[in-house]
């Protein structure tokens, strides 16, 4: 059971807070092709990234992320050879491409915490009983989305195993460690990021142990 990421997102839908667990990983597909390369791809948010053409595990909307052991940079390579260019030319062929989910920029960030604001206002006016909570969890087959929102509109949201569970309890525990060592911080201005290391300490805590024990032992 782990928990992947944290998000905290004010009540006007900014992004304040966010975390990513250390051990969290992306899988990447590596594959030798031979010419001509028989994936659509396409720059999109400079990166080099498949447009059509899934096939061994490689997906729509995978990055390049390397060619030959050497790292992409957005839509180039760090040698700054152009990634297009170079899987255009037949000579560079048989050529081994890596590819997978880049980790997200924090412009990404900012947008997805924008995007989730909307979906829990979007969920709260479908409900047909009055005063709904909004949306508290989305499912997929490969992790769980939660959302907490407080009293004063500021929403906790974490991404976990789908089997992760004692959810609320972790997020109440979030919750305290946001009280304790944000809100009651005197240079901290509410609504705007959180930028303490004590908080950040005292996330770190909540999400090991619960990762490692059990919500019961934190």
């Amino acid at each position: 059971m782990t928990i992947f990421s944290v998000y905290i997102i004010n009540k006007a839908g900014s992004l304040i807070y966010h975390y990513d667990a250390p051990n969290t990983t992306r899988p990447a597909v590596e594959k030798t092709f031979s010419y001509p390369l028989e994936l659509v791809l396409k720059v999109f948010d400079e990166k080099v990234t498949v447009a059509f053409g899934e096939r061994d595990g490689i997906k729509v909307g995978h990055a390049v992320l390397g060619i030959n052991g050497i790292p992409a940079e957005g839509r180039f390579l760090k040698d700054k050879r152009e990634i297009l260019e170079v899987l255009s030319s037949e000579k560079n062929y048989p050529i081994n491409v890596k590819f997978g989910r880049p980790p997200l920029s924090i412009n990404e960030r900012i947008m997805l915490a924008s995007m989730l604001h909307s979906l829990f206002a979007i969920g709260s006016q479908l409900s047909p009983e009055p005063h709904s909570s909004g949306i508290r969890t989305m499912e997929t087959d490969t992790f769980k989305l939660h959302c907490h929102q407080t009293m004063t509109g500021v929403k906790f949201v974490i991404i976990t195993d789908p089997k992760q569970g004692h959810v609320d309890a972790i997020l109440k525990k979030m919750y305290e460690a946001y009280a304790d060592f944000a809100l009651k911080n005197p240079f901290y201005s509410l609504d705007m990021p959180i930028r303490a290391e004590l908080f950040d300490n005292s996330l770190q805590s909540v999400i090991e142990q619960a990762d490692k024990y059990g919500i019961s032992n934190i």
